[in-house]
């Protein structure tokens, strides 16, 4: 199997250049041109991307979410939905490398087999980085209105988290 994986990705490009060639285009042209809209692509998510790490940033550094989650502990101890999975259950919608840490302490902490391990990987497995592939993709067409995307993302991210909390809370 590790023999396939690493012949892959040079079999497809071997293949698209002698396609290419058999076709009589110009290939390298081709690909620099592809390179170039890409970078165009880069630069007009840029500021985007720049807004969305500052406001991660902003608010892993600040004591808001450790007193919000403090506030909580009431109301999801309702719900059996333990208090150490609240910061992946709100980071997972803002930032993929964030979520990813949390999720990582909480595994190590208690472990990938535990109830918290459990539900800090479906977590990550069933719901998406919303706000940053929302921004990522709408900035590249330059859509503006979000409305219409992002409530139904932050639905399914919802749903998919309290699926996740419930499945491990009662089995």
């Amino acid at each position: 199997m590790v023999i396939f994986s690493t012949i892959i990705v040079p079999t497809i490009i071997f293949i698209i250049v002698v396609v290419g060639m058999a076709e009589k285009k110009d290939v390298f042209d081709i690909f620099c041109d592809g390179a170039k809209d890409g970078m165009k692509t880069m630069v007009k998510m840029f500021p985007t991307l720049i807004g969305i790490f500052l406001a991660v940033g902003m608010l892993r550094s600040s004591e808001i979410l450790d007193f919000f989650f403090n506030r909580m502990k009431s109301f999801t101890h309702l719900f059996n939905i333990p208090n150490e999975i609240l910061p992946l259950m709100f980071i997972k919608p803002v930032s993929g490398s964030a979520s990813m840490a949390l999720a990582t302490d909480l595994m190590t902490k208690f472990g990938v087999d535990s109830k918290i391990g459990s539900m800090a990987g479906t977590i990550m497995s069933s719901s998406e980085t919303t706000f940053y592939v929302i921004a990522v993709y709408l900035s590249s067409v330059k859509i503006r209105k979000s409305r219409k995307v992002l409530i139904p993302a932050l639905i399914a991210d919802f749903v998919c988290m309290i699926i996740a909390v419930l499945w491990f809370s009662f089995t």
